[in-house]
């Protein structure tokens, strides 16, 4: 399990990062966008936030049991749910999907912003704006447990299956930090798992408190000691349409509030938790 100190000086770091965490706010992305309309008046309008996600990134955004009924909850939900507050949006609308076609949706003008773990990388940033940074993850190998020994360095993985989601920043990862490697992509965190615990891949690379949150919820699985550099492009964002300049300020000045506060470190630690008594359910 994550320590609360560890990400909060994680989150903390990410002061340095803000001044280049937006994307450029300047081209045409969806029809909103491209029409140069105000897009945080128009969601204030119709008073609900349209959110695509990915729910299946423990402790970001995953499903868990509330009250008997199936809730899309996380880091990242409570996260939006408190900028929508902020700014003044009475509803907040999340839609699942596959993480691959997340931004697809934000493009093409399903969902207002993309909130799912994302990583504001210099090629996404061609087609889609992003807010400040505000979550700098570090990247894990999960492997079976009895193999702790067998991979303990890069080279150790040379050959070897690795698995990353689909369309993922795991996924480059993978490519350019274990060339020797055979990468195995798969659209769902959980079915990366399942494969890895049934010796269908030899390892997965994760988000440091997603690599912890399964790992705590599987005693076979254990995070190895192989070391993974992490850089500022990593580090997770909003996804705004490209032009969403009123709607990019807002959220930037919400987000700051919330750093300052210690709230988003409080939030992933909270749902680090609910993940791993959930699947003890």
């Amino acid at each position: 399990m994550k320590k609360i100190i560890g990400l909060t000086s994680i989150v903390i770091g990410l002061f340095a990062l803000a001044a280049c965490g937006g994307g450029e706010t300047a081209g045409s992305g969806s029809s909103k966008a491209s029409e140069a309309t105000n897009q945080l008046e128009e969601i204030k309008e119709a008073g609900v936030l349209k959110v695509g996600t990915s729910a299946d990134f423990a402790p970001f955004e995953f499903h868990a049991m509330i009250d008997g009924k199936d809730t899309i909850v996380g880091a990242d939900i409570d996260m939006v749910n408190a900028l929508a507050k902020e700014l003044g949006i009475p509803k907040v609308e999340f839609s699942d999907m596959e993480f691959n076609a997340v931004l697809a949706a934000l493009e093409q003008g399903q969902v207002d912003i993309a909130v799912s773990g994302i990583s504001a990388t210099e090629e996404r940033k061609k087609s889609i704006d992003f807010t400040m940074n505000y979550f700098l993850p570090e990247q894990k190998v999960i492997v079976h447990k009895d193999n702790l020994d067998k991979y303990k360095e890069v080279s150790d993985l040379s050959g070897k299956k690795v698995g990353a989601q689909k369309g993922s920043i795991q996924e480059s990862i993978v490519k350019d930090q274990l060339p020797d490697s055979q990468i195995v992509s798969v659209p769902k965190v959980p079915s990366l798992v399942l494969e890895l615990k049934q010796g269908s891949i030899d390892a997965l690379v994760a988000e440091s408190a997603v690599a912890e949150s399964y790992v705590g919820q599987n005693d076979d699985i254990a995070i190895a000691d192989v070391a993974l550099e992490t850089a500022e492009d990593e580090a997770y964002a909003i996804a705004l349409p490209k032009g969403s300049t009123e709607l990019q300020e807002a959220l930037n000045e919400a987000l700051q509030k919330l750093i300052d506060d210690g709230e988003i470190a409080e939030f992933v630690q909270k749902n680090t938790d609910l993940a791993n008594e959930n699947a003890s359910k």
